[in-house]
């Protein structure tokens, strides 16, 4: 073996460790502070409702006993083992395990809206798996039924509703909770006192949220490791000082003898349980910010057997002092290192909401790309992870509704019954979405398929039904604003695909528009124009329009469809796919430029630059078909100008040169330099979208003043296309829908 060859080898693979690693640090600050913190209002919750009349050993170790088996099965078994495995290229969450359907198996309402991806690099999984008879079976169904493509649509958005509904539960819940532990030092504290200090701590960790996921990883992972680190101290000590016995309830007898012995009033009881796992979503949600191996590795090494020690310890003082059930976790704490320990507890609270927060972004900003959400901004945090990102609208709109949460309620039980429900809803979604991903994905043996289903499923449900029971103490929050968000989400997706249909339905034929060129009096005036369409072929209708009001357009014309592909990123190099409109002396193009849902949009000036050098590129080759090509700037010292026939063209732009290497320099390149120089113009519609008059109420309601208020009131197609507002032509065009 060459020694060279295995020193590189070796140096790969420590850098591969330190990486991962590294992650995993920055991990603990922003993935597993929900799950974290839930030690601080597990017990209490759980002991809110009628379960306080069973307070006795056996309805103790019985909670303890559901605890355990409770995060070995969901966070450790379901997600850890076989959720994050389902990812898509890299990202997770609910809309990432749509988008794997929507493009593995073909199921969804997207894929009829974007551009093939098959010839994507990104989406090649390697050998494609034969067809099982369940997959065919399933898929024939959704083919044969097109309702179904409709209900998995709305139950993913469903989900995802519920993720966000999270994210305005998780830091009321874990920071309420956390301040309301100064009560058990300073009991005459009026209530008023906690939730300002609730809320101070609210406004802090939203306006920390625009540095991004590294930095705040970085500054709050330290401070997740402490309090992991206090909680197993706490809990071996207490385990070890009140009830060394508490060992045994991790036998699944406890959960039995629980039921036989609590009854109806220990289901109803599961609505508490089941929030030691809040924020185990969240690892799947988060993937893009990481990487499977680092998620995987901060959870089973540390993560996992601190929790289990701390439930472990606070069921071991619960069993000798049943009268502090109500402020178990706090006064559990030794009396030398409460204050340490409550500070600590309060700075991990702002963590456990850091998880659900970035897990909200992602989520947004996937549905976002897919057609599925209104136009927001999208900050880039990181130039290595393109999963870390920031949207200032969610985020200070987040926060609003945090306080409001907060003040409104002021309670820590009611809040849980609206944040258990909201929890154990996406799971429950995510379950039924892994069951499709398994049998048409995967293509495993139904049998397979149906073991998880059972196995996790029928947990789910168990604490589904008993959420239920609570939907007037609380739970009705995440019922309404799901409701709001999913009517909201799937408006804007049914008004934007509506209105992509009237284009494609209107498109002209750029053929009969030219030969009708004599007749209207066509001009071509110096400059490019960038013509940006939705439909892949032919004019959109607003350039008709505007062709016969105002019958000039530019020497050369560059139509432009940005389609957002049901992939994360599409590779540089097939970003743009190029073909000719007529014959050359028409010098009009077709430009496709394809996008996934987690690629970053370049400014404007980049844009152009990129787009003219491949088009260029294009027609140096010759070839009059359409043609998939990348991009890779040439820099030029300062002192390049001009053009060259022996080796290439140079285009000044501003600061940056952009040159098109070939042998020789066509007609065709020269103008595409003159008209570069000359100017270029952005075009694009400013249409106003309105149900027909035979359209049904329902129709009108959701186009004429939902779409539309969400269209006016969310950001500019142009700003979000990074269009510079003093090159922008804006045609006005009303389509009946």
């Amino acid at each position: 073996m060459d020694p060279e060859a295995g020193s590189i080898t070796r140096e790969s693979r420590l850098k591969f460790y330190k990486a991962t690693l590294c992650l995993a640090y920055q991990s603990f600050g922003v993935v597993y502070g929900d799950l974290s913190s839930s030690p601080i209002y597990v017990y209490k919750s759980t002991f809110s409702g009628r379960l306080r009349l069973h307070e006795e050993d056996d309805e103790i170790l019985g909670v303890l006993s559901l605890v355990f088996w409770t995060l070995t099965l969901i966070p450790l078994c379901k997600y850890i083992i076989f959720v994050l495995g389902a990812d898509d290229n890299g990202e997770g969450g609910t809309f990432a395990l749509y988008s794997l359907l929507c493009r593995r198996a073909k199921l969804g309402l997207l894929s009829a809206s974007n551009a093939p991806d098959d010839g994507i690099s990104a989406c090649n999984y390697g050998t494609t798996r034969k067809e099982t008879v369940a997959s065919s079976i399933l898929k024939d169904f959704f083919d044969k039924y097109r309702s179904s493509r409709i209900v998995l649509l709305l139950l993913v958005l469903l989900g995802t509703s519920m993720v966000i509904g999270d994210g305005i539960l998780t830091p009321s819940m874990s920071v309420l909770s956390a301040v309301n532990g100064v009560k058990v030092k300073v009991p005459s504290l009026h209530g008023n006192y906690t939730v300002f200090i609730a809320c101070v701590i609210l406004v802090g960790l939203f306006a920390l949220q625009h540095f991004g996921t590294r930095s705040v990883g970085f500054l709050f992972a330290p401070i997740l490791l402490a309090w992991l680190f206090c909680i197993s101290t706490v809990g071996v000590y207490n385990t070890i000082y009140w009830n060394p016995h508490v060992v045994r309830a991790l036998s699944p007898f406890y959960v039995y003898n629980f039921f036989k012995k609590a009854g109806k009033d220990g289901w109803s009881s599961l609505g508490g349980v089941v929030l030691c796992i809040t924020g185990a979503e969240a690892m799947f949600a988060d993937l893009g910010h990481f990487s499977q191996l680092s998620i995987r590795l901060a959870f089973t090494v540390v993560v996992y057997p601190c929790l289990i020690l701390a439930y472990m310890g606070e069921a071991a003082y619960l069993s000798k002092n049943k009268e502090d059930l109500q402020k178990s976790f706090y006064k559990a704490i030794p009396e030398v290192v409460f204050w340490p320990v409550f500070i600590i507890a309060t700075l991990a609270t702002m963590i456990g909401s850091q998880a659900i927060i970035s897990a909200t972004f992602s989520i947004i900003s996937q549905c976002r790309a897919l057609k599925c959400f209104p136009r927001v901004k999208v900050v880039h945090t990181s130039n290595h992870i393109h999963g870390q990102i920031y949207i200032p609208e969610a985020n200070w709109i987040l926060m609003v509704l945090c306080l409001a949460v907060v003040i409104g309620y002021r309670d820590t039980d009611t809040i849980g019954n609206a944040y258990g429900l909201a929890v154990i809803t996406v799971m429950l979604v995510t379950t039924c979405l892994m069951f499709l991903v398994v049998v048409m994905v995967w293509k495993t043996n139904i049998l397979g398929a149906l073991a998880f289903v059972i196995v996790f499923g029928s947990v789910e449900l168990l604490y589904f039904s008993a959420c239920m029971t609570k939907v007037h103490k609380g739970g009705w929050f995440p019922l309404m604003f799901s409701l709001i968000v999913l009517s909201t989400m799937y408006a804007w997706h049914y008004g934007t695909l509506k209105k992509q249909a009237y284009e494609s339905n209107n498109k002209v034929s750029l053929d009969m528009l030219l030969r009708m060129g004599p007749n209207l009096g066509i001009n071509r005036v110096p400059g490019i124009g960038l013509i940006y369409s939705n439909v892949a072929t032919g004019a959109p209708p607003m350039f008709a329009h505007f062709v016969t009001n105002f019958p000039a357009f530019h020497r050369i014309l560059i139509f432009v469809t940005v389609q957002s592909l049901t992939v994360p990123k599409v590779p540089a190099n097939q970003r743009f796919v190029i073909s000719r409109i007529g014959p050359p002396e028409f010098r009009l193009f077709q430009c496709v430029v394809r996008y996934g849902y987690k690629d970053q949009r370049k400014n404007s000036h980049d844009f152009e630059n990129h787009l003219i050098e491949t088009v260029a590129e294009f027609l140096q080759r010759g070839n009059n078909d359409s043609e998939a090509i990348g991009w890779e700037p040439v820099n030029q010292p300062p002192d390049v100008t001009g053009l060259s026939l022996e080796s290439g063209v140079n285009i000044v732009s501003g600061k940056k040169t952009v040159r098109f290497r070939g042998v020789g320099c066509s007609k065709e390149l020269e103008d595409l330099k003159e008209a570069r120089e000359s100017g270029l113009a952005y075009m694009m519609g400013s249409t106003c979208v309105l149900a027909c008059d035979t359209s049904s109420n329902l129709k009108r309601f959701a186009i004429n003043f939902v779409y539309r208020f969400l269209r006016q009131n969310c950001r500019h197609p142009g700003t979000a296309l990074g269009i510079p507002h003093t090159s922008r032509i804006e045609v006005g065009m009303v389509y009946r829908v």
